[in-house]
């Protein structure tokens, strides 16, 4: 996929840094300007927008939604889970296994703390855009 910071092949990409994209003020010194590679996946985002919006989906309700596979979901999930931005709870229900996934709330700040840089990547684009 192509940079969407990038202007066209002869010019070098503009990062968030020399846009002038500056932290949000919540965010403190030591941590790194880029975008947390593990909410940028399409996949876990998608996972985490899910669970923000709701108390908590099953496993299933998560694959329909994000139209992926059982082993897609599985591996990213874990990924989540091991980060410590989801809570992932098996049960059974009618003696039939069923997993949850809900946010937690450290994947809650980093799913802000994603949303936060995005939009100032924008406004920075939009800005130059104007020129």
């Amino acid at each position: 996929m192509a940079n969407p910071l990038r202007r066209h092949a002869g010019h070098a990409a503009h990062t968030p840094a020399r846009l002038g994209v500056v932290k949000p003020a919540d965010q403190p010194a030591s941590e790194p300007r880029s975008l947390d590679s593990l909410v940028h996946h399409r996949l876990r985002l998608g996972v985490l927008s899910a669970l923000a919006g709701t108390d908590s989906m099953t496993f299933n309700e998560l694959k329909a939604v994000l139209k992926t596979t059982d082993g897609n979901l599985s591996v990213h999930g874990r990924k989540l889970e091991d980060a410590g931005y989801v809570d992932c709870r098996k049960t059974f229900e009618n003696r039939k296994p069923v997993t949850r996934y809900r946010l937690s709330a450290d994947g809650r700040r980093a799913l802000q703390r994603y949303v936060d840089h995005i939009e100032a990547l924008v406004r920075v684009t939009r800005r130059s855009l104007e020129k």
